[in-house]
């Protein structure tokens, strides 16, 4: 069976095939990508796909009113779990992007509606042929990017908004070669 490049070990395997790429409008699965994908800044993606199930208890199962609340201690004991990354910066974002996140849904109703507003409530269907093909940033990305700075977010540069965008399935980077690739 043919994947796309990245997608050659566990747990790659089966993220790339149950949820990479696929649109998902659920504001709790929303909030978990956010979250992963800004803890991954710098490292790779199979570093934070092993820890997510820590992720998963260390941060309430993603439950974005319970993790906007945590507090100073909270966070002490969130820089002691070795099964996430314990990076200060990174956690302390975890918590105010939830707060930001709230404010989001209250604006907007839910922050799928926010989020997909981005691509017209429509995926983008790319045809790149192989992985280094595809880009690490889009004008979409900077624009979401931009947007989500002025909100108050933090850890959601360019690059990271288009891991998300891949991720949530707001475009479509299977490769071509890929048996998830549809024309």
């Amino acid at each position: 069976m043919n994947r796309c490049d990245w997608a050659s070990e566990e747990p790659n395997i089966s993220y790339h095939d149950k949820e990479w790429g696929r649109p998902e409008h659920n504001d709790q699965k929303l909030f978990e990508f956010l979250i992963l994908e800004g803890a991954q800044a710098g490292l790779s993606w199979i570093t934070i796909l092993k820890r997510r199930d820590g992720y998963r208890k260390a941060f309430s199962n993603f439950d974005v009113k319970k993790v906007a609340k945590y507090n100073k201690n909270q966070i002490t004991k969130l820089l002691k779990n070795e099964s996430i990354i314990r990076n200060r910066l990174k956690i302390n974002s975890a918590v105010n992007n939830a707060k930001q996140f709230l404010k989001v849904q209250q604006e907007f109703g839910t922050f799928d509606e926010y989020i997909w507003s981005f691509v017209n409530n429509k995926p983008i269907k790319n045809k790149y042929k192989k992985l280094s093909d595809l880009p690490t940033s889009t004008l979409i990305s900077e624009t979401m990017s931009k947007d989500l700075k002025k909100r108050g977010f933090n850890f959601v540069g360019p690059t990271i908004c288009y891991a998300l965008m891949q991720a949530i399935g707001m475009v479509n980077d299977h490769t071509s070669r890929c048996f998830l690739y549809k024309k």
